[in-house]
């Protein structure tokens, strides 16, 4: 029985890329596959509608490729976690096909990957707000160095990304590999998308606040309201030394003056007890929250 499960996307190229692997229409490929539509619920629990891991046209990875002489080696790499930044696919690009053979959809959680497997399934957090989404992997592109991935303008907007922003992206590997045998056609058993978001568990305390001094943060969220980061830094507390920094017109709590294990724990603790996806600082510069 083919899966399905939720969210959304069709990934759409970067209107200036070149012709990787002999695709043309702005990277898209020119295969053979025609455009086919996934069929999709747009809704707001898009974490459990049928979009997400629904079979693709074809399951596509590739050869190593060079755009204006730089190489890209196309890897299955269910261990993928990543950081860099991340720009939204140009809207235009709307209706077009993608590497895969699917059609990008402005209004779906899309994404693209210079080497990722067509489709994946991975979960996107912008590293300035704590802020994540769960994307469908499935266009090739960008090709500009600067950046890693572009998201479709509906997944941007999900995580607020405007322009360009400094993102983490985890390969999700019970999700995509289901996706992949969706679209090859094996039977693929029932997977749930978890939440990104949820309210803490009554039956999960918070740790308790050990001193510690280090050169650590841990990023819980940001605000544009003082008092909503005055709320978060107040719970937060249980954590650690839970602080609000004012940077621009943004108000960021952090757990700062960590070392690297006890970074370590509040990073689990915020994952699986609140349902968070934090980033990390050290001496003030953003590192892989799973670095350490």
């Amino acid at each position: 029985m083919k899966k399905l499960i939720s969210f959304a996307a069709l990934a759409a190229m970067l209107a200036a890329c070149t012709n990787p692997q002999g695709t043309d229409n702005a990277g898209y490929g020119s295969d053979g596959f025609g455009e086919e539509a996934l069929t999709a619920e747009v809704s707001e629990k898009s974490l459990n509608d049928t979009y997400l891991m629904a079979a693709g046209p074809k399951y596509y990875i590739g050869n190593a490729y060079k755009v204006e002489d730089v190489q890209y080696i196309p890897v299955e790499d269910l261990t993928y976690n990543q950081t860099g930044v991340a720009g939204i696919v140009p809207a235009e690009l709307n209706g077009t096909k993608t590497s895969n053979g699917e059609t990008f959809d402005i209004n779906q959680m899309a994404a693209t990957s210079k080497t990722l497997p067509l489709p994946t399934i991975a979960k996107v957090t912008n590293l300035d707000n704590g802020q994540s989404v769960v994307v469908r992997v499935n266009n090739r592109g960008p090709f500009v160095n600067t950046r890693i991935m572009d998201l479709s303008p509906a997944a941007a907007a999900r995580i607020g990304v405007n322009g360009t922003a400094k993102v983490q992206i985890q390969v999700l590997a019970d999700e995509s590999t289901a996706v992949k045998k969706a679209t090859i056609g094996e039977p693929v058993a029932a997977v749930t998308v978890e939440p990104l978001a949820k309210e803490a568990a009554a039956e999960q305390p918070a740790p308790a606040p050990v001193a510690t001094t280090g050169d650590y943060s841990v990023q819980v969220a940001a605000f544009y309201a003082e008092d909503s980061a005055n709320a978060l830094a107040k719970r937060m507390a249980a954590y650690g030394d839970a602080t609000v920094v004012h940077e621009g017109d943004m108000f960021k709590v952090r757990i700062e003056n960590l070392d690297a294990p006890k970074a370590r724990s509040v990073i689990d603790a915020l994952r699986s007890g609140e349902g968070m996806a934090p980033g990390l600082l050290k001496n003030g510069r953003w590192v892989n929250a799973d670095s350490i």
